[in-house]
């Protein structure tokens, strides 16, 4: 019989079993803000259920297992012929099936539908992150889609559709579907006019064939894909199924699947077309134009989920913190732990108050907040995405040792804290992005200004952020150099407007104190020891 030395004493107990929605009080304010009330009963009870499957240990259990067996490429099979198929652990269709029936996809056409699916994503991709990629894709193709009546008469049920089918066969035979994209080559990344893939035209109006490569293929086990390939008319977007309509397989050669730092349950591969069928969506030489709208809508889910991965790291914190004993108490309540706390706190809060705005803004649909879209999607990916690596380390230290071992998960978190910012144009392509809206379109800076503005007066140090931005906008001679530090002050002064108007007095307080008024360091927990700190951290605290 095995003796036992010791009792197990002072172990925080897993946070698991709560809702996980509910729980974030940042997030259920934020979706009650923006409601139409008679929705609010709906929405929220769906949310709530959402969120007490993903708080549950059966789906934490899924998001494990999905990231410690990642997918296998299967290149051929025992007989020698091509497969090109990528292998899944059972959980990773599990929870991509409860993804897309939480309505992960469907947003486009429900009532508050991309408030209510930006709430659900970021609270499912804090289950395991690496499935947002492929509902992502889905969700944002619709509007590309959308340039031809045809394809989007004919994809559109099924790309919105609450029904996961993961079978190869013809899309027509499917209840639902899931899309990737296809956009960057070996030799251009970012720079898609670089594209050498070809595209000559067939026969059958608006079909042609692809011969090319491309470098980062995301979602390659999806139905179909978005492409840009170059037609005679220049660069054009694609829709390459991946199962023909007479059941053949299209050519779709999967070359290899990226062996990547994080998001390791989420297939990214390098594919080759070689006679590849693909139908042209919207006009030649109008590729990129074609499918902005899809670029855009994806970066608006690289913010919902680094907002969400920075809530689940924060959330992990503040939940070992209230339990740990250290040195004579809780580390919650030691004035320093609880400073680094309330700064994470703060961080969290205002990166899924952003995120929920622009879900709100893309609902309105108004010209005015398409104008802010322009401006505001580029800003808030480049500076809620940049803040998520920091605070996912911040939060794994928090746990000491315990946050740098695997079983916490912690680990998991700060693996997938950088894959945001690279995503959909990295840090570099966002800030030019953003100075492009302020050179071209006057509208855009106006409906930034216009909401910044309804802040005005609430707190002197707003105030003075808002006038420092103006005397900077005022100038825009050799932007570019400078585009960085022009989209982190536009974002920082929106959060602070958001945050003065809809947060608790002392969240609004701390923010503008640590971020806006010069009176904050260069790391978490730095923020002036005078706020009541211990309010924020509360308002952080898991419970539902």
């Amino acid at each position: 019989m095995a003796g036992s030395t010791h009792t197990v004493t002072n172990q925080a107990p897993p946070l698991v079993g709560y809702d996980v929605f509910s729980a974030d009080r940042a997030l259920a304010a934020a979706v009650g803000r923006h409601l139409d009330p008679d929705l609010r009963e709906e929405v929220l009870g769906e949310l709530s259920a959402l969120g007490r499957t993903s708080g549950s240990a059966q789906v934490q259990e899924w998001g494990r297992l999905a990231n410690e067996n990642p997918p296998r490429l299967l290149t051929h099979d025992r007989y020698g012929d091509r497969l090109d198929e990528v292998e899944f652990h059972p959980s990773w269709h599990r929870l991509l099936g409860k993804g897309v029936s939480a309505g992960l996809t469907a947003a486009w056409d429900r009532p508050a539908g991309h408030l209510r699916r930006a709430a659900a994503f970021l609270v499912w991709t804090q289950v395991e992150a690496g499935n947002g990629c492929p509902l992502s894709m889905t969700h944002a193709a619709v509007p590309a889609l959308r340039t031809d009546p045809d394809l989007a008469a004919e994809w559109e049920p099924r790309l919105t559709s609450m029904v996961y089918d993961r079978e190869l066969r013809p899309a027509h035979l499917k209840a639902g579907a899931l899309f990737g994209m296809g956009m960057t080559e070996k030799q251009g990344g970012s720079d898609v006019r670089a594209n050498t893939t070809s595209a000559r035209p067939l026969a059958e109006d608006g079909t042609y064939e692809l011969i090319g490569h491309k470098w980062f293929c995301s979602a390659p086990m999806s139905d179909g894909f978005l492409v840009l390939a170059q037609a005679p008319g220049g660069l054009t977007c694609f829709l390459v199924p991946r199962v023909l309509a007479d059941g053949t397989r299209n050519v779709f050669r999967i070359q290899r699947l990226k062996d990547k730092l994080g998001n390791r349950s989420n297939a990214s591969a390098e594919v080759e077309f070689d006679g590849t069928w693909a139908r042209r969506v919207g006009e030649e030489g109008r590729g990129v134009r074609t499918i902005i709208e899809m670029v855009a809508a994806t970066r608006l889910d690289c913010v919902l989920g680094s907002a969400g991965l920075m809530r689940q790291a924060v959330a992990q914190a503040v939940h070992h913190c209230t339990y740990r004993e250290a040195f004579g108490g809780k580390l919650a309540d030691k004035p320093l732990m609880r400073n680094v706390l309330a700064d994470l706190a703060l961080e969290s809060e205002a990166a899924t108050t952003l995120a929920l705005r622009l879900a709100a803004a893309y609902d309105d649909g108004g010209e005015q907040e398409r104008a802010l879209l322009r401006i505001v999607v580029p800003t808030a990916k480049y500076w809620v995405t940049k803040r998520c690596p920091p605070v996912a380390v911040e939060a794994a230290e928090c746990l000491g040792g315990n946050g740098y071992v695997e079983e916490s998960g912690m680990p998991r978190l700060v693996r997938e804290s950088p894959l945001n910012s690279v995503w959909e144009g990295a840090g570099n392509v966002q800030a030019l992005d953003v100075v492009r809206a302020l050179q071209r379109e006057p509208g855009a800076l106006d409906a930034y200004l216009r909401e910044v503005g309804q802040a005005r007066g609430a707190d002197h140090r707003l105030d003075g952020a808002i006038k420092d931005l103006l005397t900077e906008l005022a100038d825009l001679e050799g932007v570019e150099g400078r585009a960085r530090r022009l989209a982190e002050r536009l974002a920082l002064v929106l959060q602070g407007s958001l945050l003065v108007r809809f947060a608790p007095p002392q969240v609004a307080d701390a923010f503008c104190a640590g971020r806006l008024g010069g009176d904050g360091g260069a790391v978490f927990g730095t923020l002036p020891h005078t706020l009541d700190l211990a309010s924020v951290v509360e308002r952080a605290r898991p419970v539902s």
